[in-house]
């Protein structure tokens, strides 16, 4: 019997109501789902406003434990009904520590576990780290109802190590949430297009589908403000857009991949069988 996976990314604008962001949501996940998708990804932090650009103190009272977000308790629910899987982009609080992580949640409706994203930006536009620690979970690869799907978040798809480490956990597809747009230091830099590519690049090198969702919109949580710049995509397991969206449209992208043949695919490669483990602490200095 073939084993097929059909995977969806969301991409549209959010604001300050959270109420109104995850309704949004969970209307894109139905349009999705009523176009065969099975995994569905929202982008990162779809509770609000990227609030990261500037540090602001009352931001953290947006965080929740992640068993009783708003976001995990109102889509849950409707990854039952819809039997659907959805990585679900969060502000986590716990105890007396805050993160930027991402829920599982299964066809059932189950939460399978948290993420919490493991690179940390800080920069202009993009000043993470005074809100979140850098994740403790490690990477994970989720073993849903319709295959292993591996997520990073954002900042982690720049590092190939991460896409690595999730393809050695048996990942059958990669999906990275994402909140990125315009640079506020420098207005001629434009990375839709490496943002792009450096995804590409982990499908090409791991035989692998990946899947990014960014947000789109002009956004004033600071008086410049920031605009995302959209450029969803799909690619297939040689770095192909098979879907994508530009800078200010709005939907969903939705992809059906055969297991099976990206399986064979990826053996006849031979990027696993050909790593050369014995030489990387060679290589570090480390050996």
């Amino acid at each position: 019997m073939t084993r097929n996976i059909t995977v969806a990314g969301i991409q549209t604008s959010y604001g300050e109501d959270m109420q109104a962001n995850i309704d949004k949501t969970i209307a894109f996940v139905r349009e999705a789902a009523g176009q065969g998708a099975q995994v569905i990804l929202p982008s990162e932090l779809f509770q609000g406003p990227y609030f990261c650009v500037s540090q602001e103190e009352h931001w953290f009272t947006k965080a929740y434990e992640w068993r009783e977000h708003p976001c995990v308790t109102a889509l849950s629910p409707v990854a039952k009904e819809l039997g659907v899987a959805i990585p679900v982009s969060i502000f986590e609080k716990d105890g007396p520590q805050y993160y930027n992580s991402l829920v599982m949640l299964d066809a059932d409706g189950e939460a399978l576990g948290v993420y919490r994203k493991s690179h940390i930006p800080d920069g202009p536009g993009y000043q993470e780290k005074y809100y979140f620690r850098p994740g403790d979970t490690g990477f994970k690869v989720w073993k849903t109802r319709f295959g292993k799907v591996g997520v990073g978040i954002c900042w982690d798809q720049w590092f190939p190590e991460a896409a690595r480490a999730m393809m050695l956990m048996g990942a059958d597809v990669l999906m990275y949430p994402t909140a990125i747009g315009t640079e506020p230091h420098d207005a001629t830099l434009h990375t839709a297009e490496p943002w792009r590519r450096a995804m590409q690049g982990h499908a090409v090198s791991n035989a692998v589908p990946v899947v990014g969702a960014n947000r789109i919109g002009h956004e004033r949580v600071t008086e410049v403000g920031q605009t995302f710049y959209g450029h969803s995509f799909i690619a297939d397991q040689q770095g192909e857009l098979v879907e994508q969206l530009g800078a200010e449209e709005e939907g969903v992208l939705v992809h059906r991949f055969d297991l099976d043949e990206l399986d064979k695919y990826r053996a006849a490669w031979g990027f696993f069988r050909d790593r050369r483990t014995d030489l990387y602490g060679a290589l570090t200095g480390k050996g």
